[in-house]
Formats: C-alpha cells, structure tokens, sequence
C-alpha cells in the first residue's frame, strides 16, 4: 500500500468549484470517449448518508485497453474496464477504484475542499492521523503535464477569465491570490503482488498526479463556461453529457462483462 496526500489550490471558493468540478468531471469524460473506449455511466442517482447526509452516488466503467502497454493487453481482456464509484457528499467526496481481473488492485481517494492556500495540516486526522503520508504540492499554473496533453487555451498562465478576471497565473499567485481554495485529497493505491507492487503503485500515484493537474487546469480554464450555472443547470448539464458519452462508450461494447468473465475463465 502506498498512501500520499495531494493539495492542489485553485483560484476560485469552494462553493464556486462545487459547480465547477461536475462540469470538468461531465466535460472531460465525454472529450476522452471515443471509438469505444472512455467512460460509461452505469448509474448517478441522489444518495443519503446517516454520516454525511445527502450527497450523490455515481458508479462508472473507464475503458483502458488501449492505454495499457503492450504486455498487459496481451493478458487482459479485449475489452477492459476499471470500476469507479463516487460518493459526492461535497464538501466532502469518496472515490474507488477497482477491477475485477485485477482483484488486489485498488485506488481509494477521500477528498476535502476548504477555502485556504493548503495550509490545513490536520485535515485528514480522523483518517489517517498515524498513517505516514507524502505530502504533494501541485501546482495547476507551473507544474508540467505531458507534452500530450498540453493545450495553451487551458494553461492558467495564458488563461484570463472574462467572467472573473482571474488567470494567467504567475510563479507564487498561491501566496496572495485571492480568491483561493484548496483541494485536498487522501490517495491510497494498493497491488497487492509479490515483485510489482512498489513498481506499480508507484507508476499508478504517477497517473493519478498527471490526471490531477490536468483536471483542475481544465476545471479552471474552463470557469466562463460553468460559471453563471445553477446546480440544476449542471446537473441538466452532466445528464447530457452522460448520455452522449454512453452512446459513444456502449456502441462498442455488445457485453462487456461476458467478454471478461469468459477471458477470466479461459485464464484460469
């Protein structure tokens, strides 16, 4: 197991990203579909917590066959997937991650959003107050992201919102912008197998980072498109997008689960 902390701060409040992070979720997923691959939605349906009270529940397929090396598409099935679902209780947010052909493999991501520059030390201390943690800064405007993914129309140090007037943001902006809120996220990746499992929950903490940055750089650069939204204009919003993402995703896919509990089968 190896558990990291993530802090990425953003230009925005807490209560502006709630709008803001389901229509990057909602717009990302649907931009990355295609020929078959992507993300499908299986279910998103208001949820109650005794704990946490209402939130939302949200379980995903993420098409990856392609994405794999070569190696592991030679032993997994053509058709594969990992499993996501999401409890949003925002502020406050759990996320996992598993896959049934891989069933020591899962990522757990317990999320909290306050508006402050990171500065929170004991966030996580009903969580993990003994667990030893590295502690990541990432930093949406100097962080490099993969050559691949970089667009200058999403980089916040060129970005300016018409909306907001916020963006292009320099070296420090986290020590005097205001506003700031901070995204805190609690990552834990396990692969339990014997000969891999440093190699690949470090490779995988190296994914999620990169998917990190990329997220909230979108979710900023994307502000005067989200930004004069309702929660029901998002959520009309996300339901659309799901729909036209699905369509994308399933065509490919005539049984998805069949295909891989026959591969499992013809493995064992």
């Amino acid at each position: 197991m190896l558990l990291k902390e993530y802090r990425i701060c953003m230009p925005l409040t807490v209560d502006e990203y709630k709008i803001g992070q389901l229509y990057m979720i909602s717009k990302h997923s649907h931009e990355q579909s295609d020929r078959g691959e992507g993300v499908e939605v299986v279910q998103n349906e208001p949820f109650e917590d005794p704990h946490h009270g209402n939130g939302q529940f949200t379980e995903k397929r993420v098409y990856l066959n392609s994405k794999l090396p070569s190696w592991a598409r030679a032993v997994v099935p053509k058709i594969f997937y990992v499993t996501e679902k999401a409890w949003n209780y925002y502020p406050y947010t759990i996320t996992e991650y598993t896959c049934s052909f891989l069933p020591k493999f899962s990522i757990h991501i317990e999320t909290k959003y306050e508006d402050n520059k990171g500065s929170n030390d004991s966030i996580f201390d009903n969580e993990a107050k003994d667990l030893e943690r590295e502690v990541c800064f990432i930093d949406i405007a100097c962080d490099e992201i993969p050559e691949r993914y970089y667009k200058e129309s999403e980089d916040p140090k060129h970005f300016k919102s018409e909306k907001t007037g916020r963006g292009q943001l320099r070296e420090g902006w986290r020590d005097s912008h205001q506003p700031i809120m901070c995204s805190y996220k609690l990552v834990t990746v396990k692969f339990e197998v014997w000969g891999l499992q440093t190699r690949v929950e470090q490779f995988v903490h190296k994914v999620v980072r990169d998917i990190l940055l990329i997220g909230h750089r979108q979710a900023f650069a994307w502000v005067d498109e989200w930004y004069d939204m309702t929660m029901d204009d998002v959520r009309e919003y996300e339901k659309n997008m799901h729909e036209q993402t699905n369509i994308k995703v399933c065509n490919q896919h005539s049984s998805p689960v069949d295909d891989i509990e026959s591969h499992a089968q013809t493995s064992t």
